[in-house]
């Protein structure tokens, strides 16, 4: 199997078709020997009827249902975990992704990549989803330095190694790119065509970019210091603690000054809200300290499911082109 294309579907029975038709004639156009996984993430409109019937008439369509909507980044990992192709392609079930943009993606793939992110360069969605996701995807290549236009396309191709060791859970679907780059990853980006939207309305609304934004500070953590958390939490533990020291220390000298220094008007602490600022950062950085504490005896007796380093080969691991055959006897 080369070619895997992975598609989420939450009530698009409309389109579920037409978009079967364009993967077959792509797939006629350039051979490609591929398979098509469908997962019904809870649809409630006929969209799993549909997919059923696809795959009684087409023997590479795959269907995968859940018992109830689980959101966007279960689907794709079921869809992941059941692809058997080299290279996994995903793309929304809506038909605002173009799959004739395919073999650009692999293109990309072909140069070194190991994970390809399509550009909706020019959109075709309403001004109050356009502005904030080029906001969020600013934000994004600030905080964790993966710099794509697009970090929320639905277009994307992946290797199978990289599908194989990004977990995906909540709404951290988001930020394969930059879960994969994490890793070690080559990350690259293609300009891809965006069609409007014809069937159905759109599942996402404003508390998307909420959660979104929620979801990047947790993954600017556990690939910044998922494996060291004493580094941020203790970091920032020492840093109130000293501000806090330093402050006391200063009104300290002044109470004392303000006493022996001939005519100098007498300091009373309980006045100076200095005083309160201080304690209460003395607190806050034994606080920090020992959450961070607290977070490496958790790192330290728990087993993680992926390993914390990503392998791209083994001196041991025949060559690509399969074993090498015996020397011929001289």
């Amino acid at each position: 199997m080369e070619l895997s294309i992975v598609v989420p579907v939450f009530n698009e029975v409309e389109s579920l078709p037409r978009l079967h038709e364009e993967i077959s004639a792509l797939a006629a156009a350039h051979s490609y020997l591929l398979e098509i996984v469908f997962v019904d993430d809870g649809s409630t409109d006929g969209s799993w009827a549909m997919i059923r019937r696809l795959s009684e008439s087409d023997g590479r369509v795959r269907g995968i249902r859940f018992r109830r909507n689980f959101g966007k980044a279960a689907a794709l990992s079921a869809g992941f975990a059941a692809a058997r192709g080299k290279l996994v392609v995903t793309l929304d079930a809506d038909l605002q992704d173009d799959p004739a943009e395919i073999p650009n993606l692999i293109a990309q793939i072909n140069q070194g990549c190991d994970l390809v992110s399509g550009w909706k360069q020019v959109r075709h969605d309403p001004w109050h989803k356009v502005l904030p996701s080029r906001v969020f995807n600013g934000l994004v290549g600030a905080l964790t330095g993966v710099k794509l236009h697009d970090h929320y396309c639905g277009l994307n191709c992946y290797r199978r190694e990289v599908t194989a060791e990004v977990r995906l859970y909540g709404e951290r679907h988001r930020f394969v790119p930059v879960l994969a780059a994490a890793r070690g990853f080559r990350v690259g980006e293609v300009a891809v065509k965006h069609r409007p939207r014809e069937f159905g309305q759109s599942k996402y609304g404003f508390s998307r970019f909420l959660k979104g934004f929620l979801d990047l500070l947790t993954v600017k953590f556990l690939t910044g210091f998922g494996q060291r958390p004493q580094h941020l939490l203790g970091g920032i533990g020492l840093a109130c603690f000293f501000i806090g020291l330093v402050g006391l220390v200063f009104l300290a000298a002044q109470w004392f000054f303000s006493r022996v220094l001939p005519g100098a008007s007498v300091i009373h602490l309980h006045e100076r809200p200095a005083l309160l600022y201080s304690v209460a950062l003395l607190i806050m950085g034994g606080q920090f300290l020992s959450l961070g504490v607290v977070a490496e005896l958790f790192i330290s007796h728990y087993e993680p499911q992926s390993p914390s380093y990503s392998v791209a080969e083994r001196t041991d691991d025949p060559p690509p082109g399969g074993p090498e055959p015996p020397a011929a006897d001289q």
